[in-house]
């Protein structure tokens, strides 16, 4: 069978799920249109107990894992299969928008809901996820949930985790109410049959095109690194230039450094950006002594991820050779790309053709949580425009017929995968 399940006729409620993402922007740290919801943080909390009403008037049963994975169920009538699952996040960066992971979350909800009006009748069990700290705000490393549900990251590293106030993870989870051992989280083999996530493209590809929906068959490897330059403070005015060691001067060469390793790595995927660029001591009369970056560095092919990583190290050797800093150079994570899985493509793009609905083969260039899911089960993505590509500022923007169509969209597919 191609296309839409024969006879199922599903209606999305398209006000009502803008009325809910609306919602939930509302629940913020700062205010509208602005959207920041960090990790455990008092909106984070308030955010979570919104995700599970909005779960159970989907009619969907709830359970919680020790890190603060919240799981809603429709329990097949073959209940011991593995599930099909959809999902993604509702954490924000600081000064967000309100369509990021939200869609993929409330916009399952609406899914499920939909295929129950319809009279479905599941033989596998659908679940939707709402994934911890896919936003690396807190710790400075993202999809913390479905790293540990994938087995992709060590308890003991998780354990060591700190925020910028020296928190631990174990610290802020007890605080927020979540017990149990972080070894529990890891997914028994074979719990997902298929994992599909929705979400806005956060580029500009689709509304270029102006083609409504788009199948991820490669996510982009992300990895990142911590870069501290120790040089020798003084007097802005008594230290000649000659003899100077100004660490930030250096950080700027090595900035300059991600920019070119990444136009010159023959792929171009490869992207490069430093979002954390801090000096010492901050005063405009002296010359800084220390400089702290953190670098972005992601592709879809690790061969060309290597080889900027490759350059941007020998010209940070030589930048600090040349002006006498010491360079620690830390790697925080180094992820391999995933790849979509050629069937759960196939049925996704089945299901466009038949509700005459354009789509486009894509490569997500940001990583979502699955990246990690596709650890463990067959996985793709199903991406919707967004306005000028925006994302992670207030100005992002996806219409409710996108969304609306996004959602019917997962809900034949993962009608499909669960017969």
């Amino acid at each position: 069978m191609t296309g839409p399940l024969s006879g199922l006729r599903i209606n999305i409620d398209s006000a009502g799920l803008k009325r809910r993402v609306d919602e939930l922007a509302l629940i913020s740290e700062a205010p509208a249109p602005v959207v920041t919801r960090v990790l455990f943080s008092e909106a984070d909390m308030r955010g979570r107990e919104y995700v599970r009403t909005a779960a159970r008037e989907a009619g969907l049963a709830l359970r919680e894992d020790a890190v603060g994975n919240i799981f809603a169920r429709w329990e097949g009538s073959e209940p011991g299969l593995p599930a099909v699952g959809s999902g993604s996040h509702t954490d924000a960066i600081p000064n967000a928008g309100r369509y990021d992971g939200v869609v993929g979350v409330l916009g399952a909800f609406e899914s499920l809901a939909a295929l129950k009006r319809a009279g479905f009748k599941p033989r596998r069990s659908l679940e939707v996820v709402m994934f911890t700290a896919e936003e690396p705000t807190r710790f400075g490393l993202g999809c913390l949930g479905s790293r540990l549900m994938a087995g992709t990251i060590s308890v003991e590293r998780a354990r060591a985790l700190r925020d910028p106030e020296g928190r631990t993870l174990d610290d802020l989870r007890a605080a927020a109410g979540y017990s149990g051992s972080l070894e529990s989280v890891r997914l028994p083999k074979g719990y997902y049959h298929s994992f599909v996530e929705l979400h806005i493209e956060q580029g500009p590809i689709l509304e270029e095109r102006k083609v409504p929906i788009g199948i991820v068959e490669h996510i982009a490897g992300p990895s990142s690194y911590r870069v501290t330059l120790h040089g020798e403070g003084g007097h802005a005015g008594a230290v000649l230039m000659k003899v100077r060691h100004d660490a930030m001067l250096a950080g700027a060469e090595i900035a300059l450094a991600v920019e070119r390793a990444a136009l010159e790595s023959g792929s171009p995927d490869t992207v490069g950006t430093v979002g954390v660029f801090r000096i010492e001591p901050g005063a405009v009369n002296s010359v800084p002594f220390r400089a702290y970056l953190e670098i972005d560095l992601r592709d879809a092919r690790l061969d060309s991820r290597a080889k900027a990583l490759a350059d941007i190290r020998g010209a940070a050797d030589r930048a600090c050779a040349r002006r006498g800093i010491r360079m620690e150079f830390e790697e925080i994570n180094a992820d391999p790309p995933a790849e979509g899985d050629p069937r759960t493509i196939a049925i996704a793009e089945e299901v466009c053709s038949g509700l005459g609905l354009r789509s486009l083969r894509m490569v997500s260039r940001a990583y979502h949580d699955s990246l990690f899911m596709a650890r463990v089960s067959p996985t793709t993505m199903i991406f919707i425009p967004c306005l000028n590509g925006w994302s992670h500022r207030p100005e992002e923007f996806a219409t409710t017929e996108h969304i609306a169509s996004g959602a019917e969209v997962l809900a034949h597919t993962m009608a499909q995968l669960a017969v």
